[in-house]
């Protein structure tokens, strides 16, 4: 399960405050800005990882490890979270290519390995999360990027090293596939 976030509210501006002083070596500071933004790293990345709850854990503290070697290269130019939150993905997605290759698939082969498109309607949260958890590692990638954490088709096919059309392939493949597995559940 992802780590609890605390309850503390957070700015821009405290952020950034912090940023400055863990650039400058201040360790307190840095582990204040873990304490708040470790669950949602932990989220991203154990989704990513197939809800593998030991490997999440080891690619939260190596996000944040990396994080605190590369500390004096953020810019400001947009929010900690953001930036943070980008280096942990990329964390998840390196270990995502170093321990589960798939075979490369064309577009028609995708295409028809799922059924057509239709809405997904989620089942229930611990059915849902097996199922996500069951795909195939560059679906599930496709699928956590796009429909949880929001990036554009675009963005997952630099970062995933495949065509935009094979990003939606692949998000078109995880979501027959989520379907097909919920289906079964609740049959």
């Amino acid at each position: 399960m992802p780590l609890p976030m605390i309850d503390a509210p957070r700015t821009e501006t405290e952020d950034s405050e912090l940023v400055r002083r863990a650039a400058a070596g201040d360790v307190g500071a840095f582990e204040h800005l873990y304490r708040r933004h470790a669950g949602r790293v932990h989220g991203a990345v154990w989704r990513l990882s197939g809800m593998n709850a030991a490997r999440a854990e080891e690619l939260t503290q190596e996000a944040f490890v990396r994080a605190w070697q590369k500390l004096s290269s953020f810019r400001f130019e947009s929010a900690f979270t953001t930036w943070l939150h980008r280096l942990a993905v990329n964390v998840a997605l390196m270990d995502l290519r170093r321990h589960d290759p798939e075979e490369a698939a064309d577009d028609a082969t995708l295409e028809a390995a799922s059924e057509p498109d239709r809405p997904f309607c989620a089942g229930e949260r611990a059915d849902l999360e097996r199922a996500v958890a069951s795909l195939p590692p560059r679906a599930r990638a496709v699928l956590v990027l796009h429909d949880i954490e929001g990036w554009k088709h675009e963005e997952i096919g630099r970062e995933l090293g495949m065509a935009v059309g094979s990003s939606k392939a692949q998000l078109h493949r995880a979501r027959g596939l989520l379907r097909r597995f919920l289906g079964e559940q609740h049959d």
